[in-house]
């Protein structure tokens, strides 16, 4: 049995989190779910966005799943991240059928350094305005990068692209540039290159296909991988996973949606899919293939999906629907 902790959070994460919970029954796994608070609505409540408990039961689980925050995302999520040393973030980018893609054949991965850069939040006023400092290590980058390769391979991947803007960001993003070529010395049949991330921007809309698995900066990543979830059709497709050492935060890149929460209709596909890199993260390969098959079924068929998706379910009866699939 798998000890999981479950931070529901704020607006459509609380939705989406129960619709997932609910699939996650009909697999062949055991989970042993700890509850814990953080976000906005806790905020309000005690005056703390992120509890020191809340943080203690993600340290004690094996896997947490974590729903949305809102205003507050920058107190939680980020301080988590800095916290537990969830140093990967790891943003898969891929068609479905039966969605508003742009591409209908991609299927590339993301790997965003989640620890430094200008998110460490370094920031101060001056007399003319204000400064923020990014920070870039040369230990950091190639952490990072080791583990975009070691996924590569371990996914049967055969390419790994650096981004950076090393031509003017030349110290900085110079240390990410040759900490990859370092770290690529010990992968020696894996093809790899190096693009400056506004080219990439551009190559997304214009050749997206050619890329298999990027690894980049903290800023660089979070962005480009929401033009990514654009690609395929749009933030309700795309989940998330945070990955250190010990832990692993499974999360929709979504975010708390505060204008459809209470609805009922928000999509919990993002959600459903960061379970399904929770469960890869345990290396329960196989159930998580069979849930992933199973809300590809129902995308597919488009009959009971949520308004964003052109029907007219709500987000249990999609969730409800995908269980239908696992079950039978």
């Amino acid at each position: 049995m798998y000890k999981i902790s479950v931070i529901p959070g704020d607006g459509i994460g609380k939705e989406v989190m129960e619709a997932t919970l609910h699939v996650l029954e009909a697999l062949d796994v055991d989970f042993d779910y700890t509850f814990a608070d953080a976000g906005d609505e806790h905020m309000e409540k005690t005056g703390v966005a992120l509890p020191q408990e809340t943080v203690n039961i993600v340290k004690a689980s094996q896997a947490c799943l974590f729903g949305a925050a809102g205003e507050t995302a920058a107190d939680v999520i980020v301080k988590m991240r800095q916290e537990l040393d969830l140093y990967v973030n790891l943003r898969p980018v891929k068609s479905y059928p039966g969605t508003k893609c742009l591409f209908d054949n991609l299927d590339f991965v993301i790997v965003r350094e989640n620890t430094e850069g200008l998110y460490i939040g370094l920031e101060e006023e001056t007399a003319e305005g204000a400064t923020a400092t990014r920070v870039i290590t040369r230990q950091a980058s190639e952490r990072i990068c080791k583990f975009a390769f070691e996924y590569a391979q371990q996914t049967g991947r055969g390419k790994v692209t650096a981004v950076h803007k090393a031509n003017v960001l030349k110290k900085t993003d110079g240390i990410f540039r040759d900490s990859f070529y370092k770290v690529s010395k010990e992968y020696p049949g894996m093809e790899l290159d190096d693009r400056y991330v506004d080219a990439t921007a551009m190559f997304f809309i214009t050749r997206p296909e050619m890329f298999d698995v990027i690894v980049t900066t903290n800023l660089f990543g979070d962005i480009l991988s929401d033009e990514g979830a654009g690609l395929v059709g749009g933030l309700g497709l795309i989940p998330s996973a945070n990955i250190g050492e010990n832990q692993g935060l499974f999360e929709p890149v979504h975010g708390s949606a505060p204008r459809h929460a209470g609805k009922g209709t928000a999509n919990p596909s993002a959600m459903i899919l960061s379970a399904v890199l929770m469960l890869n993260y345990l290396e329960e390969t196989v159930a998580a293939r069979k849930l992933e098959d199973a809300l590809v079924e129902v995308l597919k068929e488009g009959q009971v999906v949520t308004p964003d998706l052109g029907g007219s379910a709500s987000t249990m009866e999609m969730a409800a629907e995908v269980r239908t699939k696992l079950e039978s």
